[in-house]
């Protein structure tokens, strides 16, 4: 657009004035608007909403003026749900990957006998260790909590490796750990890992003896010809669910 021709659309806008017919307005009405527009003030959006009968208003974080950019989602989301009666929002990505867990055995009474300050000094130790690990292994670190680790990795033998691997070097550090493995599909959730997959390598973890490495039955049909050993031990009724688990060991 030329310059005068943006020029007389601005100002065939200022000249427009709706505000007679508000009143008029008879079908159901959506008014978004984000609180720091700063195109348009939202006081007139506030004003339009107010004015309508039944009108729903809707404001919104941001300062973008079209809805094309900035947070779309958000503005679609809420027209879905106005039309529809229910927002969906954006489907999220569902990857294949084996979750590995690791936590430090007996943590809480190491803390309370070595002190805040050193305590804090030998964790940084254990979390340095761990992640030269995973990028080593080509782990992907998900979620830290305290003295545990949840990583991802896109084979299950890397990640095998990788655990047997932090199980013994920790013990340089005077730590054991205990680690679970188990493959499935999980959902991906800015940038973090849900579902139940993730769900039962937690609980693999925590049927593993300290020092030792834990793996579903899944893992163990996937390493087939690895050159891992794994060593049976048995069905497990893992917490939270209903049919017991296969669980293997990793020798050496």
């Amino acid at each position: 657009m030329s310059p005068s021709g943006i020029r007389a659309l601005i100002r065939m806008v200022a000249d427009t004035d709706a505000r007679g017919v508000l009143s008029a307005i008879g079908v159901p009405t959506l008014v978004i608007h984000r609180e720091g527009d700063l195109v348009n003030r939202v006081t007139n959006a506030r004003y339009l909403a107010e004015r309508i009968r039944g009108a729903k208003y809707v404001e919104l974080p941001g300062s973008d003026h079209f809805p094309w950019v900035g947070d779309t989602e958000a503005v679609l989301g809420e027209v879905e749900e106005f039309l529809t009666g229910v927002q969906h929002g954006p489907e999220s990505d569902r990857v294949l990957a084996t979750v590995m867990f690791t936590d430090i055995v007996r943590a809480t009474e190491t803390a309370a006998g070595m002190g805040d300050a050193r305590w804090r000094t030998l964790l940084e130790s254990h979390h340095a260790m761990v992640r030269e690990q995973l990028a080593r292994f080509r782990g992907r670190e998900i979620d830290t909590a305290g003295d545990g680790f949840l990583a991802s990795f896109d084979g299950p033998a890397r990640a095998v490796r990788c655990a047997t691997t932090v199980t013994r070097e920790v013990r340089r550090l005077g730590l054991e750990v205990r680690a679970g493995l188990h493959t499935g599909e999980c959902e991906v959730v800015g940038g973090r890992l849900r579902g139940i997959a993730v769900h039962i390598g937690a609980r693999v973890a925590a049927e593993a003896h300290p020092g030792e490495v834990l793996v579903s039955q899944t893992v163990r049909d996937l390493v087939a010809g690895s050159g891992i050993a794994l060593e049976d031990r048995g069905l497990h009724a893992l917490k939270g669910l209903d049919e017991e688990w296969r669980l293997f060991a990793v020798e050496g």
